[in-house]
């Protein structure tokens, strides 16, 4: 498939008429009935769609999670099956076709066809050449309190009817596009499936190796509690913070900002200490800033820090964290924790072969991901150049 030659060949010189979504569609905003009303919420039938159905059970739906009762119903309407509903504030230009009657929360618009357009157009069809209006939708938002959709531009978005004049050769138009992009779909979700579980069974496999080489015996070797290991343990401070700074910040998730202002230069282990990511491990070292969310872990000149900062990975700090609210790993918690202590020629063998492991880890985990990232693009370029309908000069382009 080449340029536009097989859709060229599939239109086969007849004429693409464009439409206003506005003109096509009804456009109703989705809403959440008041969590006050218990009747609302108790012995639903009726389906109410959020970002969690599409996460995950797709983009094509005939049931949802959650589900409210008839009495919360505005107007005693549900928007009709077969409609779509897509983002347009805070995770924007993610839809869905449902395929029942239905409601959704505010964070969707529904588009139902209206009456006129019933017969025009095949409901897949449009499911595809959302992610056209998708794509408009992330490029083309307001910004206040979050961000929004340009509602005005999303009304005047538009849309195609191949061979208006003819709808059972529209109509076939539409489905021919829509097999091939089923295919496409089936193919490209199967292949993905098989990487991703091959990615899975080599960190798997990974995990297995590292837990035995750092699992030890009572006796096997000596035990020490960390904080006598380490020479200190102690929290960063804040610093001012920005994009252009000489010197990376390091914080609960890796490098948060960038300093002018230097406060280390060895290399030492990090462990974010506060909220979701406590317990997460890291190394840092050049020239660098910590923020005060996150302890310092100075060692002790003899011991190795690399074999340290593998076993506090594999030891899963997060399980210690205290406190639901705010996380909290605290520094008296971690000096009293006991570790194993090897001989140096052991600790670092055990570096030496851990360090492969995570080098060919690494290289797979780049690997698959990229393949896998590869495969969709690839995806999208055909489905984009399948739904590439020729414009004529008086075709408003948004």
């Amino acid at each position: 498939m080449s340029n536009l030659s097989y859709l060229e060949k599939l239109l086969d010189g007849v004429e693409v008429e464009w439409k206003k979504l506005a003109d096509v569609f009804q456009l109703k905003n989705g809403y959440t009935p008041s969590k006050s009303k218990k009747e609302f919420w108790e012995n639903g039938t009726v389906p109410w769609f959020r970002m969690d159905d599409i996460r995950e059970n797709g983009q094509i739906l005939d049931g949802s999670l959650q589900k409210v009762s008839e009495s919360a119903i505005k107007g005693g309407k549900l928007f009709s099956e077969n409609s779509i509903i897509i983002a347009t504030s805070a995770t924007i230009g993610e839809h869905a076709l449902i395929r029942v009657p239905f409601l959704a929360n505010q964070r969707f618009t529904n588009l139902s066809l209206k009456p006129g357009y019933k017969d025009t157009f095949n409901s897949k069809f449009i499911f595809y050449y959302c992610f056209i209006l998708a794509d408009w939708c992330k490029k083309n938002t307001t910004m206040s309190s979050f961000a929004s959709v340009d509602m005005d531009g999303f009304k005047k978005f538009p849309f195609p009817i191949p061979c208006p004049n003819n709808p059972e050769k529209s109509l076939a138009i539409q489905a021919e596009i829509v097999r091939i992009l089923d295919a496409f779909t089936t193919m490209t979700a199967e292949l993905t499936a098989e990487l991703t579980a091959e990615l899975n069974m080599r960190k798997k496999q990974y995990n297995y190796y590292r837990d035995q080489l750092l699992s030890f015996e009572d006796g096997e070797v000596e035990w020490k509690a960390l904080g006598d290991v380490c020479e200190s343990i102690t929290s960063g401070k804040n610093k001012d913070k920005s994009e252009t700074g000489k010197f990376p910040v390091y914080g609960s998730t890796g490098v948060i900002g960038r300093t002018n202002i230097k406060a280390y230069e060895i290399e030492q282990i990090l462990v974010a200490r506060v909220g979701a990511n406590a317990g997460r491990v890291n190394i840092a070292s050049g020239e660098y800033d910590v923020s005060d969310n996150t302890l310092i872990l100075k060692l002790k000149t003899k011991y190795n820090l690399k074999f340290l900062y593998y076993y506090l990975v594999n030891l899963n700090l997060n399980r210690f964290v205290k406190g639901a609210g705010q996380p909290l790993l605290t520094a008296g918690q971690l000096k009293t924790m006991v570790i194993p202590v090897p001989t140096p020629e052991e600790q670092s063998r055990i570096v030496s072969i851990l360090d492969n492991f995570d080098s060919i880890t690494n290289s797979i985990n780049e690997g698959l991901p990229r393949e896998i990232e590869l495969r969709q693009k690839q995806y999208e370029y055909y489905r984009d150049l399948l739904l590439s309908f020729p414009k004529s000069d008086t075709t408003e382009v948004l």
